[in-house]
């Protein structure tokens, strides 16, 4: 009877307790828009990136032993905190209602609705669909296939974990994994048209369909970021509209670039003159002047509304 491993990185079925399990012992680190693993060098911006750095440790697989945590840092209360008692009052806020006639665009396209079946898919390769997880075994009939998987992409904000497409948030990463898939379809996705690969081969320019995004704001802007690493601020374009931004941004990546070409709607409207955004290392930081002072529970319009509450104010000085 086959078992399911539970080592991070691995999570393949399995029948033999002696076949090679190859896996990360550490924990997942997601710092400043750069994920990887603890136990080993190897950093990167996506989140499908992530999915595929190479395990570093080898043993056997098991269905016991539990993923390691990930690690917090305590963080000690201030003692004292002064009173706003004297401190002028924030700016007024209009309440949060939807953006007028703000469009939902549909979500990122997927690289594929099917494998080429010209394309032969290797043994144990893994569905390409996020959520998913299924691996395709060599000589095995596709008939009745179903591929419950998440269409949208990873959120990763204030701590919080989930998918644009669903509601279900979550604090921890092995909480993250275990999201079960919001869409259904009747084959999985191993290959796709094998363009991406091509491109790889040939050099060509690699097109991400979506990049990771977060944002905090202040009672008179947003300041969002968008992790893609090495920007060429050469040929980078970020244009601002009243409700919405135009971002194409390449990279200097070698041996292939990539790049990620968007439109991205805004939850409310911005004073597009007095908007602003500088190009870092390893993102695009874009600060958002809001036309009518209203807070922001989402940056998008086209992420659904969590029911979080998001408190913009002033805080106490620590003495």
């Amino acid at each position: 009877m086959a078992q399911k491993c539970v080592h991070q990185g691995c999570n393949k079925e399995y029948t033999d307790p002696e076949e090679v399990c190859r896996y990360h012992p550490g924990p997942p680190i997601f710092h400043e828009g750069q994920k990887g693993w603890k136990c080993c060098k190897p950093r990167v911006l996506t989140f499908e990136e992530f999915m595929t750095i190479e395990p570093c440790t080898e043993g056997k697989h098991s269905t016991t032993d539990l993923p390691p945590k990930i690690e917090k840092k305590e963080v000690t209360e201030p003692s004292v905190i002064e009173s706003t008692a004297n401190l002028p009052p924030p700016p007024p806020r209009a309440p949060i209602s939807a953006p007028p006639n703000a469009p939902t665009p549909p979500p990122p396209p997927a690289e594929s609705d099917d494998d080429d079946e010209a394309i032969e898919i290797p043994d144990g390769r893994v569905c390409r669909r996020r959520g998913c997880g299924a691996s395709f075994k060599t000589g095995s009939s596709r008939e009745g296939e179903e591929c419950v998987h998440h269409p949208g992409a990873p959120i990763f904000h204030e701590g919080s974990k989930g998918y644009t497409c669903c509601k279900r948030r979550v604090l921890e990463f092995d909480q993250f994994m275990k999201i079960e898939g919001c869409k259904t379809k009747t084959r999985h996705l191993f290959v796709g048209s094998g363009k991406k690969d091509a491109n790889k081969a040939t050099g060509g320019e690699e097109v991400l369909e979506t990049v990771r995004h977060d944002f905090y704001q202040t009672p008179m802007s947003v300041i969002a970021s968008f992790f893609l690493k090495k920007i060429d601020k050469a040929t980078a374009k970020v244009e601002f509209r009243s409700q919405h931004l135009d971002l194409d941004l390449p990279t200097t990546d070698a041996p292939v670039p990539k790049r990620y070409k968007s439109e991205v709607p805004l939850f409310g409207p911005i004073d597009v003159a007095k908007s602003s955004f500088k190009i870092l290392g390893t993102k695009l930081e874009v600060t958002l002047v809001k036309a009518d002072g209203s807070s922001w529970p989402v940056l998008r319009s086209d992420e659904r509304l969590t029911g979080e509450i998001l408190q913009v104010g002033r805080a106490g000085r620590v003495q």
